[in-house]
């Protein structure tokens, strides 16, 4: 069966965000007077949404885990600006976007990065109205690798499971698809590797978007 709708991860898979990410949490931490994180740490931190990654560098930087509430708050003040630095889509996606468009398939964003903001940056890097749908985490639905948030995206496409791809960069993305019984596609532009994608039970890999 022709597949009629790809459904992508948004951070490691359509835009090179970490730099931002970084910056943003850096300076959070900077400001408090802790440690920094560098560029490599970071993209273990990700991939679980914003709340994992808070906690990830609570436990890697021995921070008492009540700050949790203002180092987020503070994360989500200075994204906003911080977001629209250095982030840039990966080289060939608006060409994959545009092919997959033109051969009448649908595409669409599934992200953990809080909903607001993955709005945001989508509107911000591609415009409006490119995609079908855009989820980022809903409060709703569990993070990713919990599979009800693409089961509610598939069902508003009015689609079966097995019309649909889903791409991401990460194992958490492998794991969303697998858990929804849904073809998983593993890129390597990311923030991962290739083992992770292979381990995590890929069923493609792919090097870059035109694959």
């Amino acid at each position: 069966m022709k597949y009629k709708a790809a459904i992508f991860d948004l951070d490691g898979t359509l835009l090179d965000t970490i730099d931002d990410i970084k910056e943003t949490m850096n300076k959070v931490l900077e400001a408090k007077g802790y440690q920094k994180f560098t560029l490599h740490q970071y993209k273990y931190f990700v991939g679980k949404g914003v709340d994992n990654l808070i906690k990830q560098v609570i436990a890697a930087g021995n921070i008492d885990p009540n700050e949790f509430d203002s180092i987020k708050k503070g994360y989500y003040d200075i994204y906003k600006t911080q977001s629209k630095v250095h982030t840039k889509a990966y080289d060939g996606i608006n060409e994959l976007l545009k092919k997959l468009n033109d051969n009448d398939i649908s595409i669409n964003v599934l992200s953990n990065k809080p909903h607001v903001q993955t709005l945001d940056v989508i509107e911000h890097y591609f415009g409006k109205d490119v995609f079908d749908y855009v989820y980022g985490k809903k409060e709703e639905f569990m993070p990713k690798p919990n599979p009800d948030s693409l089961h509610d995206l598939i069902k508003n496409l009015g689609l079966n499971i097995d019309q649909v791809i889903y791409i991401g960069d990460t194992e958490t993305d492998i794991l969303t698809a697998k858990n929804a019984n849904v073809f998983s596609v593993g890129v390597l532009w990311g923030f991962r590797t290739e083992d992770e994608l292979i381990n995590a039970g890929a069923n493609a890999i792919i090097s870059k978007p035109k694959d």
